[in-house]
């Protein structure tokens, strides 16, 4: 057991954290198109998510890591077939290689796991498939057409959570995107030949998930290891086999000045420190390296809650606040709107929460990164709405 106390400790993990996400170097996974397909395979996945009032957050996550990343690579990756779309800890990208590790979530929707609905329509799910093969790749617009009857479609809300229940059971897949407008397609006339489909049993799938935690996070917790998968015996399967490899010193514990215990791999701290540099980045409130809260708040000592899903008058720090990550250290939160028309960027509200900060270095690097974070939203101009806060 690794006993992490004092300073340049605290900064070692913390910095073996971020270098295993791609947030410490100016390029980890390469530029432009090959750097988000390596990105996404390093990464495991990127979480999509439909709010839009910055650039969504499978675009935010790439941004943050890959250079000369543009919105549309996505969905080039995704027409290539070189990434796919299906449910991680959520709706995700994740890379076509490891796609049958998809595959017992989806056996367990099909065999009555509930995912979204209870009780799914089967006839009209073999109406939409049937509809499917003999007429071809079906646009999640078209069942919101409305109509009925002999000539056209069904109820689109009948119809919506039938075609969901059909892609979350691994018959159909997106086969294209159009913002959120997906078109959906039979899994075998869109899986690549190639693709390994062989079923994981839950050994495999613990086995699968501990290297890529390891590989993305560095530290991991045996909670975080299968953090919101919903798969029978994985659990159970991933107690074994980190007690397993505890046993057989290929991974070793650390225990934090809170008490809590975190696994990594056996030699890590043998290892350089990862240099930072005088870099802020403006993450997404999605982010790999922040979305396990718990995990955020022991390493970083970075308690974040994303605020809108809270009643607006209960809210302390706004509707979407990013975190702003300094060198190695979380040192704030930013809430802001990107209002594309006007090709304006409105700070809401700056929460910069550190009192140790040498400001001489950081507002340099902070007005950098907010230059080229408005760039991204398509702004030329930047608004701030409120004075920016010192706390903590």
């Amino acid at each position: 057991m690794i006993e992490i106390r004092g300073v340049r400790e605290r900064a070692r993990i913390r910095r073996y954290a971020l270098a295993a996400q791609g947030l410490l170097q100016a390029r980890p996974f390469g530029s432009g198109l090959n750097g988000a397909r390596q990105a996404i395979r390093h990464l495991g996945y990127v979480q999509i998510d439909s709010i839009s009032v910055v650039q969504r957050a499978h675009h935010h996550v790439l941004y943050s890591r890959v250079p000369g990343f543009e919105p549309a690579m996505t969905n080039r990756l995704l027409g290539r077939r070189e990434i796919f779309e299906y449910w991680a800890h959520a709706a995700a990208f994740l890379p076509m290689d490891e796609f049958r590790f998809s595959l017992p979530y989806k056996d367990a929707i099909r065999k009555g796991q509930i995912h979204w609905y209870k009780n799914p329509d089967t006839r009209l799910m073999r109406e939409l498939l049937a509809r499917i093969r003999s007429d071809g790749p079906l646009r999640s617009r078209d069942l919101e057409t409305r109509k009925s009857g002999a000539s056209g479609w069904w109820d689109w809300k009948p119809a919506k959570k039938a075609i969901e229940q059909l892609y979350m059971a691994g018959d159909l897949m997106v086969s294209d995107r159009e913002g959120f407008q997906k078109t959906y397609d039979l899994t075998e006339r869109v899986l690549p030949s190639d693709v390994d489909t062989r079923m994981p049993d839950a050994e495999e799938l613990a086995k699968h998930l501990l290297s890529q935690q390891l590989r993305t996070h560095a530290f991991v917790s045996l909670k975080g290891l299968t953090y919101l998968r919903r798969v029978p015996g994985l659990r159970d399967a991933a107690r074994a086999l980190v007690a397993e490899q505890l046993h057989s010193q290929k991974l070793e514990q650390i225990r934090l000045e809170n008490g809590e215990v975190l696994l990594c791999e056996a030699g890590l701290f043998d290892r350089p420190v990862p240099r930072v540099k005088d870099r802020v980045l403006i993450l997404s409130p999605f982010d790999n390296g922040v979305i396990q809260r718990e995990r955020l708040n022991a390493l970083f000592g970075f308690h974040y809650q994303l605020e809108c899903y809270v009643p607006e008058a209960k809210r302390r720090y706004g509707y979407f606040c990013l975190p702003l990550l300094y060198r190695d250290q979380f040192v704030g939160r930013m809430d802001c709107k990107a209002h594309r028309q006007e090709s304006r960027l409105e700070i809401r509200s700056l929460h910069i929460e550190s009192r140790h900060l040498d400001q001489s270095a950081f507002l340099p690097a902070f007005t950098e990164a907010l230059e080229q974070f408005s760039r991204f939203q398509g702004c030329e101009s930047i608004v701030l709405a409120a004075v920016p806060e010192a706390s903590g």
